[in-house]
């Protein structure tokens, strides 16, 4: 859009808007892959109301049912002037940024904030004036990467990332107040005015002082939202006048209006709303004051152009479970089948509490809950699968996950939908062994349908009388249960050895989750060896046995921790630190004993049965006499161990192994610094000298990689170590033993810069002699002079 136009505006001094540049919208996103939703009347489910996202995916169907769970949770910010980043009277809104892990937030003052929620930091902030509010949400221009403001109701504020002074920055004022401005992906930004008038921002500047018709004779907007039907923006929004609910659908290309009524409930009223858009048709869902959420249909193709339509609503659920309500105060949908609601449980004889809670419409059950003791503002927002809500001085972020569920999920018999199979046999006490055989057939099949699964609930008696060859995993693992350890074993050779089964690598998960059952139930039974042929010939995850690694810290059984941190892609952080602190405590006499995978360091460390190293160079550029002096006599002075220069590995290869498969494994710097915080003082300082050796020892190359299979990159090695020292930085500063190290670390970083930036000085010379070389004959004999400036 061109901000060069014929209307009349205010331009401040810092000149004309920015040059803008029009990025492209994704090409498909799914009916519920708005990245943001907002309860209390803010936000809701919208598929063009973010540009990028990671995960987005093109679905024209609706998948199985899915089941919810709440995982991590973290700070994102404070709020008030108690040190927080955000100030003022509290959170207006939050709204998604110009990149997938950027949110804005607007304060009730006169402050926004951008913030990078993964890195848990603010990357820029900008005010208003003193005497100055911004009186509508900050959002993001995804076409132009710029951000919009108003303030004071009608002064509309348009700047970008690197614009620091608000007073300077393009302004314009308006003839109306704003209620809220959308922005669309494929659009660009809408704006609602209090009166009902709507704009898109583009057709706005070219007249700012335009007048905006007044829709709404005596009413207030409660809540809307704009999405994209095609090519087409759609707006709806919902007003209350005179006691009744209307809610209002705005085509702005056809510049069509359609007024509906909603029914009305009788002694209750909407507190919340919140809509998605599927098929050309609007679903509207409506929280109310009864403790229940109803669902009203909104086609967008009209064949009428009537006044005014009665809209019909039908209850989609009771918030309600085992004698206690829930108190909503805002929701968001997730998915077709799950929503998640904001609110005080009120229980018979107990007091109330604040939660998070998240509902299964379709089974009409409570998915979970979290409490929150400290209280929140009744804003609820949900964006990249992430809920964000203030929880006393604080914003806090809290992750969930949907994933494909049974109706005995729903209910709660299952722990982890993620592991269907494995969760049936997690505890062989969770259920009896009749529910254990059903509730696992239930799990394979795609759907529940009425006469499938009802008439196979065989007792364990006549279970066992079946034929193994028709005989499913769970119940071919329940019949194993208390066989002897020899049948036991053979059993499930064959059963792994099956590669026809069906679901075969839940399968595969399920008979390691057996095994290591059998394991906490007789501590002296540890098939190692078993355990370490299903990993190494199977391509699993720590999902699918996530108890696997933790009887192996327990049995201190390194190379198997080894082979999961090589071949599993999902260890949670937590169990990473434990496998670096088992790894560094372990003592180098007892690693000798022990079978460990060397490839990873064979290549660039040798060391003799005295416990010296044998430094072993790839010469790159020819013969080195030195060097081959030094081999053929193999006299060392120097022992590896105490040494901090670098030119010493300070640990043995088993161990140093043993640290690179942790090097290897995928981590957040977000869960996984607060572990490395809490590891020993000494055993910090032997990975920071492993790391700076590593350093070192790829720098010497002209390509920084060390030669090996699976051996750490160069970014891997200067990842942990900015990590390590950020965790550990007061106590490597204290300790008398770090001050050599740190001290080598800063002079060889300092010299790496050095030779960096006069590499940087001659890189035009080089490029200019190899031009030169490109154009001159190779056939003809010359002797060229150049001088390098």
């Amino acid at each position: 859009m061109s901000f060069a136009s014929k209307g009349s505006r205010d331009k401040a001094p810092g000149g004309p808007r920015h040059s803008q540049r029009a990025r492209k919208p994704p090409s498909a996103l799914g009916p519920f892959r708005r990245p943001l939703a907002a309860g209390s009347g803010a936000c809701a489910l919208s598929p063009s109301a973010h540009p990028v996202t990671r995960r987005a995916k093109s679905r024209e169907r609706w998948g199985p049912a899915k089941m919810a769970a709440l995982c991590e949770s973290f700070t994102l910010c404070g709020l008030g002037p108690s040190g927080g980043v955000v100030l003022g009277g509290g959170l207006l809104a939050l709204e998604p940024g110009p990149e997938p892990d950027h949110v804005l937030l607007t304060d009730r003052g006169r402050t926004a904030t951008l913030f990078k929620v993964s890195d848990q930091k603010p990357l820029g902030c900008w005010s208003v004036k003193h005497g100055q509010i911004i009186t509508c949400p900050v959002v993001c221009n995804f076409e132009t990467h710029e951000y919009i403001a108003v303030h004071d109701d009608k002064v509309l504020r348009i700047w970008k990332n690197t614009d620091i002074n608000l007073d300077k920055v393009f302004k314009a004022t308006l003839s109306a107040d704003v209620y809220r401005i959308h922005s669309l992906s494929n659009g660009g930004p809408v704006v609602l005015f209090k009166g009902g008038g709507v704009r898109t921002l583009d057709v706005l500047l070219e007249a700012p002082q335009q007048e905006i018709e007044n829709i709404i004779s005596d009413g207030v907007i409660k809540w809307s939202e704009a999405f994209t039907d095609g090519e087409q923006p759609v707006l709806i929004f919902a007003t209350e006048e005179d006691g009744d609910f209307f809610v209002y659908v705005q085509k702005l290309k056809m510049n069509s209006l359609h007024k509906y009524k909603v029914e009305q409930q009788e002694s209750s009223k909407p507190l919340s709303f919140t809509a998605y858009i599927k098929n050309q048709v609007i679903t509207l869902l409506c929280l109310y004051s009864n403790d229940s959420v109803y669902k009203v249909l909104i086609p967008l193709q009209q064949s009428s152009e009537e006044e005014e339509q009665i809209l019909s609503k039908s209850l989609l659920l009771k918030l309600s479970v085992s004698g206690s309500v829930l108190k909503g105060t805002s929701f968001v949908v997730l998915d077709k089948d799950h929503i998640a609601v904001l609110g005080s449980l009120a229980a018979p004889g107990e007091e109330t509490k604040e939660c998070l809670t998240i509902w299964n419409t379709k089974f009409q059950t409570l998915q979970t809950s979290k409490e929150l003791p400290l209280g929140t503002s009744g804003q609820l927002w949900c964006y990249e699968e992430k809920f964000f809500f203030t929880h006393g001085k604080v914003l806090t972020v809290i992750m969930y996950k949907c994933e494909t569920s049974s109706l005995a999920a729903a209910v709660g018999k299952h722990k982890d939908s993620q592991t269907p199979d494995v969760s049936s046999f997690v505890n062989w006490n969770t259920l009896a062994d009749e529910e254990l055989v059903v509730s696992f057939q239930s799990q394979q099949s795609v759907a529940l349908k009425s006469e499938s699964k009802m008439t196979l609930r065989p007792k364990r008696s006549t279970v066992t009388k079946v034929q193994p060859d028709t005989l499913s995993v769970g119940q071919i693992l329940l019949n194993l249960k208390d066989a002897s350890t020899t049948v036991f074993e053979d059993e499930l050779r064959q059963l792994i050895s099956k590669a026809q089964m069906p679901d075969f690598q839940a399968s595969i998960g399920c008979v390691i989750t057996a095994l290591i059952n059998r394991c906490k139930t007789n501590p002296t039974y540890y098939p190692r060896n078993f355990l370490l042929h299903i990993i190494q010939t199977r391509d699993l995850s720590y999902s699918l046995c996530p108890d696997l690694m933790a009887v192996a810290l327990e049995k201190k059984d390194v190379h198997l921790l080894q082979i999961c941190l090589q071949r599993f892609p999902d260890i949670p952080e937590e169990i990473t630190y434990a496998c670096l602190k088992v790894f560094l405590s372990i003592s180098e006499a007892c690693l000798q004993r022990i079978d460990v995978n060397l490839e990873s360091v064979i290549c660039y460390i040798d060391i003799e049965f005295n416990n010296k190293e044998v430094k072993t160079e790839i010469v790159e550029n020819g013969f080195n006499a030195e060097l081959e002096q030094d081999v053929w006599d193999t006299k060392i002075t120097k022992e590896a161990y105490p040494m901090a220069d670098g030119d010493f590995c300070p640990v043995g290869p088993q161990k140093a192994a043993l640290l690179n498969a942790v090097l290897h494994s995928a981590y957040s710097e977000t869960f996984l610094l607060p572990h490395l915080k809490n590891l020993p003082a000494q055993q910090a300082v032997l990975f920071l000298r492993y790391l700076y050796y590593l350093y070192v020892k790829a720098s010497e190359k002209i390509n920084t990689t060390l030669p090996g299979i699976r051996s750490p990159t160069i970014s891997q090695i200067m990842d942990w170590m900015c990590l390590l020292l950020d965790a550990q930085f007061t106590v490597m500063v204290m300790l008398p033993e770090a001050k050599e190290l740190l001290s080598n670390l800063h002079k060889f970083v300092r010299a790496q810069v050095r030779f960096y930036s006069e590499l940087n000085k001659i890189e035009g010379s080089l490029q200019e002699l190899q031009r030169l070389n490109h154009q001159k004959d190779s056939q003809t004999y010359s002797i060229e002079v150049l001088e390098l400036i």
